[in-house]
């Protein structure tokens, strides 16, 4: 039985795959509609196989909010060129549909999750063998609260949501959503901060503090001994004072001796409640830029702060948690 054009279009429109290869499979199945989809199938699966060394380093990511549940799938691929394809952002989102509808918690529930007769990783791997390019799912996030909103950026690689402790219109809820988007937190409170990120930004915090202390000290005891601190400050700086007759030799030992001896003397001598105070005073700085609540509300107009925002858009309401993914660099 000779294979017809209508043939072969009907197995493009079910699987995707390229006229040759539609016709090749129905060639080789004797029109038989259901091998030819398995053969195409399978020679997508031996495609993809080939390609697993290769990086995903492109593709989607989209959020979405259903009642009290909100997603983001991030599918990878390794070109722009594909990542924008309608195929492959049809297959994301509908696995972001499928995600939503059976309230997925996991990746790797995700991926072995069933609709239309298959598993997430075999719809694709099936695409994946389709476009020639490895694809995988590159993130999957969820939140469950009372109130949820959700992100998503025109350039469909940064796809935001947020939870909230209480139903947010739909304004609301889009600018806090867009907020995640741009100024980056990494929690919505400070207390979702792990301790140990807080201990360690605090010890650099007091390292830095001491530091500035110990170069003001150094500063103050150059200038006092007459000497220019820009030409002391490196040996590629003191080289040159001396070979444009600024320095002597000797005058550079004396300000390298002073240097050390004054750096000497202040480490042995900070006052620890100023140090303690300043590196508080940089790790609430290092809260405001990062808390989502604490941060500076980017649209607002009065520098108020995003909880400031929330609380005059309904009294009581506060942002709960939020989840992030974007599959360009930061």
């Amino acid at each position: 039985m000779a294979v017809t054009i209508n043939d072969i279009k009907k197995l493009r429109d079910m699987t995707g795959a390229g006229i040759v290869d539609c016709k090749k499979a129905l060639i080789e199945s004797e029109n038989d509609m259901n091998k030819a989809v398995e053969l195409i199938r399978k020679r997508g699966q031996a495609i993809a196989a080939k390609r697993e060394d290769r990086t995903a380093a492109e593709g989607a990511a989209f959020g979405k909010v259903v009642g009290n549940f909100a997603a983001i799938v991030a599918l990878k691929c390794e070109t722009d060129f594909v990542g924008s394809n309608e195929k492959f952002v049809g297959l994301t989102k509908k696995i972001l549909d499928e995600a939503i509808a059976a309230k997925v918690k996991s990746l790797d529930e995700l991926s072995q999750l069933s609709y239309d007769g298959h598993t997430v990783a075999e719809h694709i791997t099936e695409l994946s063998g389709i476009t020639g390019e490895k694809m995988e799912l590159g993130a999957y996030e969820y939140l469950e609260a009372p109130g949820l909103s959700a992100y998503n950026h025109f350039n469909r690689k940064l796809a935001t949501i947020v939870a909230f402790n209480e139903p947010v219109t739909e304004e609301v809820g889009k600018a806090i959503a867009m907020q995640v988007a741009s100024m980056k937190p990494i929690a919505a409170t400070r207390e979702q901060i792990p301790q140990e990120t807080i201990d360690n930004e605090l010890k650099v915090a007091v390292e830095k503090t001491k530091a500035e202390q110990v170069q003001k000290a150094v500063e103050n005891a150059l200038k006092k001994a007459g000497f220019n601190t820009y030409y002391c400050a490196t040996e590629e700086h003191r080289d040159e004072a001396i070979r444009k007759g600024y320095m002597t030799p000797e005058q550079v030992e004396q300000a390298l001796k002073i240097m050390a001896d004054t750096a000497e003397q202040k480490q042995a001598n900070m006052p620890e409640q100023m140090i303690q105070n300043i590196a508080n005073g940089r790790l609430n700085k290092f809260f405001a830029e990062n808390v989502l609540l604490e941060q500076e509300y980017e649209a607002g107009e009065n520098k108020e702060t995003v909880a400031q925002y929330l609380e005059k858009a309904s009294k009581g309401l506060v942002a709960t948690d939020l989840k992030r993914i974007n599959l360009n660099v930061d």
